[in-house]
C-alpha cells in the first residue's frame, strides 16, 4: 500500500539561517513514504531551482511541486518577479493585466522547477469582517470575480503549469480564519450557487487543473456542519453540479479549521473519504501516510476511488511536466510587473508631499511577525533612491519636511484579525498631531486593503500600496520620490 503516499504533498520551508538543509530530514522521509508532490515555501531564487530540480530527480513518480503564488513568485521566493495582489490588478479594470500577470507567475514557476501554482483565490471579496480573503481576492462582485478567475487559469496554464481554484465553495463570508478554527457559513444553497459558487463554476469550465477545498463548514451542503475538506456532499457538489474532473486538493492539513475535531491522520483518511485526491501540507507526511495505510486495511477507504485519484495526479504530473530548458520572465516581463505596481497605487486622500533628501519614517506594525515579510524593503528602497532615511518613533524637531508613517495590515495567516488594532490607530493618530505640532506635513503609507483608510482619519495624506509583499514596499517608495 506504499501507492497511497502518492496523495500527499510534503510541505518544505526554507530556513533563514540552515537553508534547506535543516529540511533534508524531511525531504528524505517524504520521499521514502513515496509521496506525490511538495509544497516550497520560501528561499533564494537559485536554491530553489537547485531543491526543485533534485525533486524532479529523485522522487519515485512524477511530481507534482508546488507553491503559492498569489502575488507572484516574488512573494514567496527572493530574487524571483513580485506582483500585486489580486484585488490590486482587479482595480485596473483590465483583464489583460491579469492575464499578464498569470503568463509571469507561470513563467518564473517554471524556471523554478514548479509545475504548479496555487491560485487563483476564487472568494469573493464581501465582508470587512473577513479575515482570510481581502486583497487576495479580485473583487466582491461573483460574475468580475469569475471572468478574472478564468483569464488568470487561462494564461497560467498555457505556460504548462497547473492553476488552482481555490478555496470552494468559497470563503468570503467567513469572519473567522481558518487557520484558528473552523469557521461556518451559513447562506443557502440557492444564495451560494447565485454567488460564491459562480468563480468555481468559471474555474472549471475553463479547465482549471485544480481546486482546493475550504476547511470552512457549509451547512446547506452538508447538516452535519463539516468542513467543506471533509465534507462528501459538498465535493460532490464540486463534481456533480458543477461538473470538475480534474484534481481536488485539500487546503493546509495543519489549520485548526480541520482539527477542530480530528487528529491529521483521521482528518486526512475523512479527507479522501469525503473525495480529496490530494493531501496538502500535513506536519508528518510518513505519519498520514501511515494512517491512510491502516484505513485501508480496516477497509474504511475506496480503493477503487482512490486509484482513480492517483491516476488523475498522475495525469496531470505528466500534462505538467517540468523540463529543465524551461525558460523564465523576461526583462520585459520584469520591467511590466513593476509598472503594474506603480499603477495599482492608489490615493485615497490629499496629495504626496515632497519627501526631503534626509526623512523621517514612523514604522507601525499591525501584522504578526511570524507571518509577515521583511518591512525594511520600503527603507532599503527609499535609501536606493537617494534619500537618508530615520526611522524614529515621532516627529522629531531636527526634522524637515514630510513625516512618512507606513502601516503595515495585511492579510495574513493566522492573523485572526480585520482592523486595525486600537494600538496602531493610536500610533498613528499621535504621529499625525506631533508633525502637525512641528508645522510640518505627515503621509500615511497603508500597505493594506484600501477599506483600511477609513480607520485613520487623522491623516489628511494616505497612499494605499494595497499589501506589505516586497514589490509593493518598493513601487511605494518609488511614489514618494518621483
Amino acid at each position: 500500500m506504499r501507492e497511497l503516499g502518492q496523495h500527499v504533498i510534503a510541505a518544505i520551508g526554507w530556513d533563514r539561517d540552515a537553508g534547506w538543509t535543516g529540511a533534508r530530514e524531511t525531504i528524505d522521509r517524504a520521499i521514502a513514504a513515496g509521496v506525490g508532490g511538495f509544497l516550497l515555501r520560501g528561499g533564494p531564487r537559485y536554491e530553489v531551482a537547485q531543491l526543485a530540480r533534485a525533486l524532479h530527480a529523485h522522487t519515485p513518480v512524477p511530481p507534482l511541486v508546488a507553491a503559492d503564488f498569489e502575488r507572484g513568485a516574488g512573494d514567496r521566493f527572493h530574487g524571483a518577479v513580485a506582483l500585486p495582489p489580486a484585488l490590486a490588478l482587479a482595480s485596473l479594470g483590465e483583464a489583460d493585466v491579469v492575464r499578464r500577470a498569470a503568463r509571469i507567475v507561470a513563467r518564473d514557476a517554471r524556471e523554478l522547477g514548479i509545475n504548479w501554482a496555487l491560485g487563483p483565490v476564487c472568494d469573493l471579496d464581501l465582508d470587512n469582517g473577513n479575515p482570510i480573503v481581502g486583497t487576495r481576492g479580485f473583487s466582491g462582485d461573483a460574475q468580475r470575480v469569475a471572468e478574472l478567475a478564468a483569464e488568470w487559469i487561462d494564461a497560467c496554464q498555457a505556460e504548462s503549469v497547473l492553476a488552482c481554484a481555490k478555496h470552494f465553495p468559497g470563503h468570503g463570508r467567513t469572519h473567522q480564519d481558518s487557520h484558528l478554527g473552523l469557521p461556518v457559513q451559513e447562506e443557502s444553497l440557492t444564495e451560494l450557487l447565485a454567488s460564491d459558487l459562480v468563480p468555481f463554476r468559471a474555474a472549471v469550465d475553463s479547465g482549471v487543473a485544480s481546486v482546493m477545498t475550504a476547511h470552512v463548514a457549509f451547512p446547506a451542503l452538508d447538516h452535519a456542519t463539516r468542513a467543506a475538506t471533509l465534507s462528501p456532499p459538498t465535493i460532490a457538489l464540486l463534481r456533480g453540479e458543477l461538473g470538475f474532473e480534474g484534481l481536488i486538493v485539500s487546503d493546509a492539513l495543519d489549520m485548526s479549521g480541520v482539527l477542530s475535531s480530528h487528529d491529521q491522520g483521521e482528518a486526512a483518511v475523512r479527507a479522501l473519504m469525503a473525495g480529496c485526491d490530494l493531501l496538502l501540507a500535513p506536519t508528518d507526511p510518513p505519519a498520514v501516510v501511515r494512517a491512510l495505510q491502516e484505513a485501508a486495511a480496516a477497509g474504511r477507504l475506496d480503493l477503487e476511488a482512490l486509484e482513480a485519484a492517483r491516476r488523475r495526479r498522475d495525469w496531470w504530473a505528466a500534462w505538467g511536466r517540468w523540463l529543465p530548458d524551461s525558460r523564465g520572465p523576461t526583462l520585459d516581463d520584469r520591467t511590466w510587473a513593476k509598472q503594474a505596481a506603480d499603477r495599482v497605487l492608489q490615493l485615497q486622500r490629499g496629495r504626496v508631499p515632497w519627501v526631503p533628501p534626509t526623512c523621517e519614517v514612523v514604522m507601525v506594525d499591525d501584522d504578526p511577525a511570524s507571518a509577515a515579510p521583511s518591512r525594511w524593503s520600503f527603507i532599503q528602497s527609499l535609501q536606493s533612491l537617494g534619500r537618508t532615511v530615520n526611522v524614529v518613533p515621532g516627529a522629531t524637531a531636527g526634522g524637515e519636511g514630510v513625516l512618512v508613517i507606513a502601516v503595515f495590515a495585511d492579510v495574513l495567516p493566522g492573523k485572526g484579525h480585520v482592523s486595525l488594532t486600537a494600538q496602531s490607530r493610536l500610533t498613528v493618530r499621535l504621529a499625525v498631531q506631533a508633525a502637525r505640532t512641528l508645522k510640518r506635513d505627515s503621509l500615511v503609507v497603508l500597505f493594506g486593503h484600501p477599506r483600511l483608510a477609513a480607520e485613520l482619519p487623522d491623516a489628511a495624506h494616505l497612499l494605499c500600496a494595497w499589501s506589505g509583499d516586497r514589490g509593493m514596499q518598493e513601487a511605494a517608495a518609488r511614489a514618494l520620490v518621483s
